[in-house]
């Protein structure tokens, strides 16, 4: 009777301390999340390695306990047992966070574990419509193709549109689908935190927090894919790089002296553009010589006869205008020469005169 006791007692003991270490450990995700503070700080890895320890506790107490079996339907789950679906989750989105380069291929490849877990889960129970990823986490999208037709020619891998269209619209619809669950958790959050929600809202608020947390974990599995192929293949470029031979060193070069008056003016000039190749005296004579100083020459006589022709034609045109002068313009002129001499020059112009 009292080991029948003892037994009773290390069961209700063990949900209470299963429950906490899932709220403990799922407060410090959401404080990491939402953190300012960097990544890499030391603080804050302590603090995801102490979250990442109760998560895996939680999930092996889970795990010895068999809450969950793929023989059994979801509303055969109880409503106090469906929060425990989010361990893998958790676990997963905390391994993310932390940081060192040298161990991020094994960091992801470890949350794409932790995820993948989680939609397996949630797959067997249907609590999501969603096409499950591929488990192998080092298997790229031509590896796929090639491993469902292996009669296929080989042939390099080409983007199909087809397929990038339908992932694009995919992601478009877990998108709404995830703003959709996050507005409705918004609403059921407020009746659980306030302590008046009961069996039936409780329920809703858990399998809410699982669906949205499908839409994470896919939306993860895609970028941690992509970042496990870059990664790959910088270890596959280091790897190549370390197998080169080294270069043989250089045998240093021997010192040389720059002349400072011959080399540097030819390398730096004289200080000014360039230098003047004749003098003024020299460049007179030279025009001098040729004829091309503008007081002797012909282009000077031809110049003056064009200004002299020039001017002959306007005296004439004015004494052909004085000839054939009308009324009108003599009107016209005296009407002008009394205007100058009623206004003095520049009269109405205000131009900067304050």
């Amino acid at each position: 009777m009292a080991d029948s006791e003892n037994n009773n007692d290390a069961s209700t003991a063990e949900p209470s301390k299963l429950c906490d270490l899932l709220e403990r450990g799922w407060k410090i995700f959401d404080d990491v999340d939402s953190t300012n503070e960097p990544l890499a700080s030391s603080s804050i890895q302590v603090r995801v390695k102490r979250g990442i320890g109760m998560l895996e506790e939680a999930s092996t107490m889970v795990a010895q306990l068999d809450l969950f079996s793929c023989n059994e339907e979801l509303e055969e789950v109880a409503t106090a047992d469906l929060r425990y679906l989010l361990l893998p989750a958790l676990c997963g989105a905390l391994s993310l966070k932390q940081s060192g380069r040298d161990r991020r291929l094994e960091i992801v490849q470890t949350a794409r574990t932790y995820f993948i877990d989680f939609l397996k889960r949630c797959h067997e129970y249907n609590l999501s419509r969603f096409e499950l990823p591929n488990a192998n986490e080092n298997s790229s999208p031509c590896e796929a193709s090639e491993n469902e037709s292996p009669a296929a020619p080989s042939v390099p891998c080409q983007p199909d549109l087809v397929s990038m269209a339908v992932r694009r619209q995919a992601k478009i619809e877990r998108y709404r689908q995830r703003k959709d669950l996050e507005a409705r958790l918004t609403d059921v959050r407020r009746a659980v935190d306030s302590g008046q929600a009961d069996d039936e809202v409780t329920r809703d608020f858990y399998l809410l927090n699982v669906q949205r947390w499908v839409t994470v974990c896919l939306e993860e599995i895609e970028s941690i894919d992509q970042e496990v192929e870059i990664l790959q293949k910088m270890d596959g470029l280091k790897q190549g790089a370390a197998k080169q031979p080294a270069q043989p060193a250089r045998p240093p070069m021997k010192p040389f002296i720059i002349t400072k008056d011959m080399v540097q003016a030819k390398v730096f000039g004289a200080g000014y553009p360039s230098l003047a190749t004749m003098s003024v005296d020299e460049w007179y004579d030279e025009h001098k010589k040729r004829g091309r100083l503008p007081d002797q020459g012909i282009p000077r006589g031809v110049d003056t006869e064009e200004d002299t022709d020039a001017k002959e034609r306007e005296e004439e045109d004015k004494e052909k205008k004085a000839e054939n002068d009308d009324e009108e313009s003599r009107l016209k002129t005296r009407n002008w020469d009394d205007y100058k001499e009623s206004h003095r020059r520049g009269y109405g112009n205000r131009h900067n005169m304050g």
